[in-house]
């Protein structure tokens, strides 16, 4: 990446974060790549995507893009994209086998070293189970699934949080009933959540939709969302590409997004949703779509685990 790139002025929504009063862009980077790509196309992704903009970028233990993340930050304050990490909204997540009480901490001081950053400005609980310690894989084994004591994995968030290594905290993947359990002894209550729009409304919880165009050409997602013909429709019809379609129908449901491109162009074409919005007419139509869960948890399912099938793991909210 040359020293050519200028930051440009480009306004993204923000969201106040109840619990920590912490700003959150409403349009963030995920940095995953199925099938996986080196560290420095990465890091170069990054850093093109703070060139158009970009604020919030999304990690994850597992996802092995915290050192890139960390250091397209070094390097975006370097060649003056940025003029500090304080600009940035960073968000990563404890994997199942941290999930347990006494490593929350240290692994969140791995993801800090990782990303060469003193604090997290979001750290959520990656899923709602938990694995054999000390084994960083994907898939899990099914003889290493355990169960997550939700009570102490919270507290010590918590306590992370009054640390100050991470300004919010939060949760992904959890069902309703789950999120439940956590705000029933909760201190401090989860700033994010990613899924569940009405129950995340009414307790005050920021709602984040992950792959939000399907995520097409990974093991997991399909074409359904930019293949729909009636989104191709109202696409044609306002002069939008389907995407942008799909991410401001998302925007206008009052959430936060999470987009992922590595391609130059289509970064800053998912930007461009902010200046015009969907007639009520449109609205209603995508409302209708008939609409289902994307990600099935398939993998998280053991007959050794916690969970022995998908309804078990949403609590019947399949």
């Amino acid at each position: 990446m040359g020293s050519s790139l200028e930051a440009t002025s480009f306004s993204i929504p923000e969201y106040v974060l109840a619990s920590s009063s912490r700003r959150m862009p409403l349009l963030g980077f995920g940095t995953v790549a199925s099938p996986p790509v080196g560290s420095e196309v990465t890091k170069t992704a990054i850093l093109q995507a703070i060139e158009l903009g970009y604020r919030h970028f999304d990690t994850a233990t597992l996802y092995r893009t915290e050192q890139p993340l960390g250091e397209a930050i070094i390097e975006a304050i370097s060649i003056g994209l940025i003029k500090s990490r304080d600009e940035l909204f960073i968000t990563s997540k404890l994997w199942c086998s941290d999930a347990h009480g006494e490593l929350v901490l240290p692994a969140l001081q791995r993801s800090l070293q990782n990303l060469s950053l003193k604090y997290l400005d979001l750290h959520l609980i990656h899923w709602p189970v938990g694995s054999k310690p000390g084994i960083y894989e994907f898939p899990i084994k099914q003889e290493d699934f355990l169960p997550m004591d939700f009570n102490s994995v919270w507290k010590a968030m918590e306590v992370s949080q009054r640390l100050g290594l991470t300004k919010s905290i939060g949760i992904s993947n959890f069902s309703c009933k789950k999120l439940d359990d956590i705000l029933a002894f909760a201190t401090i209550p989860p700033a994010v959540n990613q899924k569940l729009r009405e129950f995340c409304k009414e307790n005050g919880i920021l709602l984040t939709a992950y792959a939000p165009l399907g995520a097409q050409g990974t093991i997991w997602g399909n074409n359904r969302v930019l293949e729909c013909e009636l989104l191709k429709e109202i696409a044609k019809g306002k002069g939008k590409t389907v995407a942008q379609i799909c991410l401001r129908w998302a925007y206008e449901q009052g959430i936060s997004i999470l987009v992922k491109s590595f391609n130059k162009d289509r970064m800053k074409s998912n930007l461009e949703i902010f200046n015009w919005s969907l007639s009520e007419d449109e609205v209603k139509k995508i409302n209708e779509i008939p609409q289902s869960r994307l990600c099935s948890g398939e993998d998280y399912i053991s007959k050794y685990g916690p969970f022995k099938t998908t309804e078990e793991l949403w609590d019947g909210e399949i």
